[in-house]
């Protein structure tokens, strides 16, 4: 059996397991929360190197993107420092492979064309396939990651905030960035004219749910990492549709960073993935977004 464990920053409520057959092989997928404690993630992924196929970085990305540049977070890279074995990802690969089907996907379930994504920085498969697409943006980086509430409309002006503020941001504490912990269960509703002007509201799952407002009828969510409460939290709020860019399985879809894993351990190449590799298991396993639909 191929094992792929993604280790995360994030809460242990949220874990999970599956096993599932992937191209002729049985394939465990384990997510394990440490509460966002860094020294219990670093020491995790020491003990587990060399014992598992693939390590997931959980709670946090390795490396942030503007169109033309990608730029590493050096407190995550901190977290696998005793990793000398077993390969790492942190799920970009699928977003730029994957999650670049995400408008095709939402233009089938809604024409409506108003989207807020809460971290396009962090999802650029993603957030270009909404503008390639003609949609009407707002990327909401600046809010929902630093607390800036700076409306940024075009790719360009996202790649201007790239420039500007990444090489800094990629410096900050880990929870500077990111909800860990405990801190991923809080909802504090705020910036509500912007969840009210958008029909479609995408991103990281812990972001979108971050400052939600208790009413979102009739809005199509775009995520991923969804647990049944994640799920039954946006049915309770009106959303008609949830798209996870991730299969669902046992119920729940699982991060990007543990599918591409997944990926990884499978292939059994002893490193990560390069985007081409993956688009062509993409293409084989003929791998779509999975769309919830409570209308």
């Amino acid at each position: 059996m191929k094992q792929a464990v993604s280790v995360s920053l994030g809460s242990d409520v949220r874990d999970a397991h599956a096993e599932i057959k992937l191209l002729g092989k049985t394939l465990s997928l384990r997510r394990e929360g440490w509460n966002g404690s860094v020294a219990n993630v670093t020491r995790r992924f020491g003990e587990l190197d060399g014992q598992v196929d693939a390590f997931g970085v959980g709670g946090i990305d390795l490396w942030v993107y503007s169109a033309t540049r990608q730029y590493p977070l050096k407190s995550a890279h901190k977290l696998i420092t005793n990793v000398q074995k077993t390969p790492v990802v942190d799920g970009s690969g699928l977003k730029h492979t994957l999650e670049r089907q995400t408008a095709t996907i939402v233009k089938k379930v809604t024409r409506k064309k108003r989207v807020m994504i809460v971290s396009a920085l962090d999802r650029m498969g993603m957030t270009q396939s909404f503008f390639e697409n003609d949609f009407d943006v707002l990327c909401g980086d600046g809010a929902f990651a630093l607390g800036i509430p700076l409306k940024i409309r075009k790719l360009s002006g996202l790649n201007s905030l790239a420039r500007t503020m990444l090489p800094i941001v990629s410096r900050l504490p880990i929870h500077m960035i990111y909800p860990t912990g405990d801190a991923q269960n809080k909802i504090e509703p705020k910036y509500g004219d912007w969840y009210d002007w958008a029909d479609i509201i995408a991103g990281d799952c812990l972001y979108i749910k971050k400052h939600m407002p208790d009413d979102l009828t009739g809005k199509v969510v775009v995520t991923n990492t969804t647990t049944a409460a994640d799920r039954e939290a946006f049915r309770q709020r009106g959303v008609s549709h949830i798209i996870t860019t991730t299969p669902v399985l046992n119920g729940r879809s699982f991060g990007t960073n543990l599918f591409e894993a997944g990926l990884t351990a499978v292939a059994d190449k002893k490193r990560p993935l390069t985007n081409p590799e993956i688009q062509a298991f993409i293409k084989e396993l003929d791998l779509k977004p999975s769309v919830v639909d409570w209308e």
